[in-house]
């Protein structure tokens, strides 16, 4: 069993979830010969004033960190892609699967099982009646389903919080660009201006990948996809990843702790926390840090003028609020999970009510007890497994959400806002473009051509635009159903 080659997963075969690894410093400077003959022609252009282009060959694309196959690693470590297809059926992939994490638990079923059986057989009989089964089963069933259904509604949170985010992201990302316009004739300010609202959308990507960050306990700035958008900010974090670029890297793990957290083993988790334990710096709140600077362009954009209706500033302002919001959101599902009470019980109840399925299971089954107890054992430990996986929907288990997934959405489409921003500064030119069929399928004239026809007669068409096109819809209709009725006729003629 197994994924096919399409699935893309973290690359390496060293094992261990992927520490996120510290962004070397670019250099300031780039001399033309230091390009490779390879690349020089090509990127001759892109290198001006001795200054190092971000297109440049050598520079790391974090969303580029994946490999096209999957090794053995890859079906522990996450999270899943996503935007890859599988033509595995559902029951025979095991990428995604809890069945990884329940090779210890099944094997120790498996020999506990054998055990009580050989007993029974070769020696004294442990069999039990069956009423236990129906009388805890319930209770059982009641557990897993509470611990199901909070785990997934933490999981679904997240994923809306994530939604909000993007929508927020959009929504400001339309205002630095769309609303927000230089005025001014001068063209260093206008040049100004485009530089500033491309800094505000790296600051809003910069809030989206450091929430990342944050939520999978990396509090530093040195990581690949985040340090050229913070760089330049005076944070605390930056401080601290400043003075010892280091602390950022997650020490290596040995054999023991890399097998035992692919299989789940508790004693070899590695708190996730260790990060902001050993920190010598405050290491404030990153995310929260560069909401402070995004709400300072606001407060000097409508100072400056470049927003002046007020319903624009109210929309700047609340999907700032937005942002935040979801800061606190993703925050509060990290950090309130279900009451440990209820997850020691509900634990407890289950693994004793697994232990007893083989005393239960012998006086009907024999020697069908064993594997008749670990199928359902894999059936009842993989409901209660999922939801402990799912729990925390921010981590880097598979089936954990693809945050860097959802980041590159954001970053790619705050660039198509804004580079077909700078289209609508020529709105008028694609609104009287000869392509602009305004009155289909009344009319197939262009714009320029209505123009030059009187009102009564623009109006007479726009009344008539509902039932040409309710005709035009029930002719398509009418056309396929007579299509399929000569076929039908055909087909019985050929019969």
């Amino acid at each position: 069993m197994g994924e096919d080659a399409g699935h893309t997963v973290p690359q390496g075969g060293g094992g261990g979830p992927k520490a996120p690894t510290p962004a070397p410093k670019p250099p300031t400077t780039l001399k033309l010969d230091d390009v490779t003959p390879k690349h020089s022609a090509e990127h001759a252009k892109a290198v001006e004033g001795d200054i190092l282009s971000p297109t440049m060959p050598m520079t790391p694309n974090p969303f580029l960190s994946r490999s096209n196959t999957l090794d053995i690693d890859d079906y522990f470590v996450g999270p899943r892609d996503i935007s890859k297809h599988s033509k595995w059926p559902l029951f025979l992939r095991m990428h995604g699967s809890i069945l990884p994490k329940m090779i210890i638990p099944l094997l120790w079923i498996g020999a506990w099982a054998t055990t009580i059986t050989c007993i029974s057989k070769f020696a004294a009989d442990l069999g039990i009646n069956s009423v236990l089964l129906t009388i805890t089963g319930f209770v059982v069933g009641m557990g897993l389903s509470f611990r199901s259904s909070t785990a997934y509604e933490r999981y679904a949170e997240g994923r809306r919080y994530w939604a909000q985010l993007t929508l927020a992201s959009q929504n400001l990302g339309r205002i630095f660009w769309v609303h927000a316009q230089e005025h001014d004739p001068d063209t260093e300010k206008r040049k100004a201006h485009l530089l500033q609202a491309m800094t505000c959308t790296n600051l809003i990507v910069a809030f989206a990948i450091s929430l990342k960050h944050k939520l999978r306990f990396e509090p530093y700035t040195a990581y690949d996809d985040l340090a050229h958008l913070v760089a330049h900010l005076e944070t605390f974090s930056g401080t601290a990843t400043e003075k010892d670029p280091s602390k950022a890297e997650l020490p290596r793990k040995n054999a023991f702790k890399e097998v035992g957290e692919y299989l789940g083993i508790s004693f070899a988790a590695s708190n996730p926390r260790k990060m902001l334990k050993k920190a010598d710096l405050p290491l404030g709140n990153l995310p929260l840090e560069i909401l402070n600077y995004i709400g300072r362009v606001i407060d000097k954009f409508i100072a400056e003028g470049k927003l002046p209706v007020p319903m624009q500033q109210t929309l700047a302002y609340n999907n700032l609020l937005a942002l935040n919001d979801v800061l606190t959101g993703t925050e509060r599902v990290l950090n309130t999970p279900l009451p440990i009470a209820y997850t020691i019980a509900i634990s407890q109840i289950t693994w004793v009510y697994v232990m007893l399925l083989p005393f239960q299971l012998y006086p009907v089954l024999k020697w069908v007890t064993i594997p008749a107890t670990i199928a359902a054992s894999y059936i009842i430990l993989g409901i209660l497994f999922i939801g402990r996986e799912i729990e925390n929907p921010f981590g880097q288990d598979v089936n954990d959400l693809p945050l860097e997934l959802f980041c590159d959405q954001i970053a790619t489409e705050l660039d198509v806002i804004a580079a077909q921003a700078l289209e609508l500064d020529n709105l008028m030119e694609h609104v009287e473009s000869g392509k602009n069929r305004v009155l289909f399928p009344v009319s197939s004239a262009p714009y320029k051509s209505w123009k030059l026809r009187s009102e009564e007669r623009l109006r007479e068409a726009i009344k008539k635009k509902p039932l040409a096109t309710f005709e035009a819809r029930f002719h398509h209709v009418g056309e396929t159903a007579d299509a399929r009725k000569n076929e039908a006729v055909v087909g019985e003629t050929k019969v």
